[in-house]
């Protein structure tokens, strides 16, 4: 069995999307739980630049950022695939990818981290505005991928599953309702009642106890 290991988080979404990545394909690996606080020679090894989770480890090879170990096992092992085989639908798959982690991520951690009142008012407005892009693109599709878990959904993860849970963690109003993002909530759903992700997303109470935890050293240090 040629050896497959993951260096990530349990409550990390980055490092849960490589997991369903590598489920979905039928691949056994080895989790390895890492300490962010006190980082692992392992880890600083393999990942020298950014010193973050999540790292593939292929037969001690690394391969790190997560969007990067979702294509690499995608091409690595054929079967069951994530990303579309034409060429122009591989390349719009990777642009809403791109959108996820390098828009509308940034724009949740600002809504999240944002103080009450003006701040937090402009916050959620810019994210909403992302969001209804999103809203757009998903109109009358089940996910992303069409009728199927594509790489969108998987990196989507964060929106769909986490987000809600870090705003219910930390006593904030949701940002995304189904008045509004009616097509979002509707792809929600159907992502979170499918078998591949429901039986690998972390304990829905463990993770908020976590988050709360987690937000609360940040908010006071």
């Amino acid at each position: 069995m040629e050896g497959v290991q993951l260096i990530g988080v349990w409550g990390s979404p980055f490092s849960r999307r490589v997991e369903i990545a590598l489920k979905m394909k039928g691949i056994k690996y080895e989790f390895i739980e890492e300490n962010l606080r006190n980082k692992s020679e392992l880890l600083l090894k393999s990942n020298p630049v950014h010193k973050q989770i999540p790292v593939l480890l292929h037969n001690s090879k690394p391969i790190v950022e997560s969007l990067l170990i979702l294509e690499y096992i995608d091409e690595t092992w054929n079967q069951n695939p994530i990303l579309p085989q034409d060429v122009y639908d591989k390349a719009l798959d990777r642009f809403w990818a791109s959108f996820f982690d390098h828009k509308v991520v940034p724009a949740m951690r600002k809504t999240r981290a944002s103080r009450p009142g003006k701040e937090s008012e402009k916050a959620v407005e810019e994210l909403q505005t992302l969001l209804m892009i999103l809203e757009n693109e998903i109109n009358g599709k089940k996910f992303f991928g069409g009728n199927k878990i594509g790489f969108v959904d998987i990196v989507g993860l964060f929106l769909a599953y986490w987000f809600p849970l870090i705003l219910e963690a930390m006593g904030k109003e949701q940002v995304m309702t189904i008045d509004k993002f009616p097509g979002l909530c509707k792809w929600t759903d159907n992502l979170l009642n499918c078998s591949v992700i429901k039986e690998n997303l972390p304990d829905k109470e463990k993770l908020v106890t976590f988050l709360r935890a987690l937000f609360l050293v940040t908010t006071t240090t």
